[in-house]
């Protein structure tokens, strides 16, 4: 039973990122900052703020870390929703409101409680449709994100395996609110939790390749996440836990992802270039084409 709701929970968490990034990406045109083109050397720079958070985050005292992480949610959706909702007053007030209900239900019900999952989660799922926004329409490319997927599969797994510095974070943030993950817990027995990088990774790469490809991208996108981002990493613990006969601490879904992530890249290049953010209207806009033609 625990595996079907682990199955269920990532399942539905994925693919939610995914149509929430690519139903904003086609609706909604995030401001751009003036950075200029992103390239392969900001991977460098990405990969450099991924290896150092963490480090930040075990730096901090306990009590410190959930209102930095408060406070990098509230950034973000800040953001990431200011072209939804331009009304400054109205945008902060509802932000206020996510991430309080979120530290109420923690209080009133306890960490592994439902109420408190339910609210984390859909912070953390806006949180990650907005950065997924401002890097693809600000100049993120499939390619981009294809070897910083590559990349990130041997950061998790050296940081999973050698150096246990991933379970270090996991157990930092126990018994506060804000956890950096989605997920649902019933009970002692049924729990599914998902990273929010992972979940990160799945939009990122999703939007991507519908921006660059289309349809064909964002079928090709969908099929990955869930077959190789949500159901491969449950199953491969499932194997792993009836061959070793007890549980492994960890098995970071990247390390299955990351690689068929940069395949699907590699089968989705064959079609031709990738489409640029220029390429790619937004409904309104393709309505309002003709007539400015006619004029």
């Amino acid at each position: 039973m625990s595996v079907f709701f682990q199955l269920a929970v990532t399942c539905f968490l994925a693919l939610a990122v995914c149509a929430g990034a690519v139903s904003y990406f086609r609706t909604v045109r995030a401001a751009r900052p003036p950075v200029g083109v992103f390239n392969g050397r900001d991977i460098f720079v990405i990969m450099g703020f991924v290896l150092a958070l963490p480090y930040v985050y075990l730096a901090l005292p306990g009590g410190v870390l959930p209102v930095v992480l408060a406070l990098v949610f509230a950034g973000g959706l800040s953001v990431g929703y200011q072209p939804l909702i331009g009304n400054g007053r109205l945008r902060w007030a509802l932000i206020a409101a996510l991430i309080a209900s979120v530290y109420v239900s923690h209080t009133a019900f306890g960490e592994a409680a439902p109420p408190y999952w339910v609210a984390n989660s859909c912070v953390v799922v806006l949180v990650v449709i907005s950065a997924t926004n401002l890097n693809v329409q600000g100049g993120m490319r499939l390619s981009n994100v294809a070897w910083f997927l590559l990349a990130l599969t041997v950061y998790d797994a050296f940081f999973a395996w050698v150096v246990p510095l991933t379970e270090e974070l996991a157990e930092a943030v126990q018994g506060y609110p804000y956890a950096p993950a989605a997920g649902l817990r019933v009970g002692d027995d049924l729990g599914a939790v998902v990273g929010m990088g992972d979940l990160l990774a799945y939009a990122l790469f999703t939007t991507c390749a519908y921006k660059a490809y289309g349809k064909v991208g964002l079928r090709v996108g969908l099929v990955l996440v869930t077959v190789f981002g949500a159901v491969a990493p449950v199953v491969v613990l499932k194997v792993i836990t009836e061959m070793l006969g007890h549980e492994p601490a960890l098995i970071p879904a990247q390390v299955v992802f990351g690689p068929a992530a940069f395949l699907g890249y590699r089968y989705l290049r064959r079609r031709g270039p990738e489409r640029r953010m220029a390429d790619v209207l937004l409904p309104r806009d393709r309505a309002a084409a003709p007539l400015a033609t006619a004029g």
